[in-house]
């Protein structure tokens, strides 16, 4: 008896195992957009813009866009030596330029090499 339930149940648990079927991944709707070094500055004290303040932004082929997705004091002090409003510094971002501003899905600071 203990064997014929021992089977039986096997045989439920592989009958369900089979009747699954496989679902198909989504296809991706949207690509993410391309990771692209670009030039990053206080786009008032160095890129010219207009604006309230000392804002982030970014210059891509020549035209420089305020950055939404991250901002100015995130990336340290932007008042000091290498900081953002006394200096264009080299970033790789990913995102989008949306209603003449670049959305930012992601930033990151390229660190210059060490002078010897």
């Amino acid at each position: 008896m203990k064997a014929l339930f021992l089977s039986f149940l096997f045989s439920l648990a592989a009958g369900g195992a089979f009747a699954q079927t496989a679902t198909p991944a989504p296809a991706p709707t949207k690509q993410n957009p391309p990771v692209q070094t670009v030039e990053a500055a206080c786009g008032q004290c160095k890129f010219g813009l207009k604006g309230h303040g000392c804002d982030l932004a970014v210059r891509i082929d020549g035209k420089a866009y305020f950055v939404d997705g991250t901002d100015i004091d995130a990336h340290g002090d932007a008042h000091a030596k290498d900081g953002f409003c006394n200096a264009i510094r080299q970033a790789r971002v990913q995102g989008t330029v949306q209603n003449n501003r670049f959305k930012a899905t992601s930033f990151q600071l390229v660190t210059e090499p060490a002078k010897k």
